[in-house]
């Protein structure tokens, strides 16, 4: 079992940057593909973006691509988002989700066996 805890959401301005953080706690956390996603009021939680265990084979979101990064260090047992050219339409509780069954990130939802409790951002227009 692993413990997820997300971190570094905030209030900031369209166009500007903001980095979040998932700290992992528990089981290895190198046995987990990584994935982020949001929920906006009154929307569906969404996929944003995965990575694999070990790193690399990033998938994302279309409405991220060329934004938003997602990275992971496994010595940290730690798992970024970095957001870049906010957009008030990426106002969203973000998640971070740990997948033990795939080596990959997957865009399912329901492929994450582990959720964090969500972080809140803001980007004012």
């Amino acid at each position: 079992q692993v413990q997820l805890v997300e971190s570094g959401g905030g209030l900031v301005q369209a166009g500007g940057s903001l980095s979040l953080s998932c700290a992992a706690s528990g089981r290895s956390f190198s046995s987990y593909a990584m994935g982020w996603f949001r929920q906006a009021p009154g929307k569906e939680r969404e996929f944003v973006a995965s990575i694999r265990r070990s790193g690399g084979n990033t998938r994302y979101a279309d409405f991220v691509k060329g934004r938003f990064t997602i990275s992971r260090d496994n010595a940290k047992n730690t798992v970024y988002l970095q957001m870049n050219s906010l957009k008030p339409a990426d106002t969203a509780v973000y998640y971070c989700a740990a997948n033990s069954a795939m080596s990959y990130g997957s865009s399912r939802i329901d492929e994450y066996d582990y959720w964090g409790q969500g972080t809140q951002v803001t980007v004012s227009s």
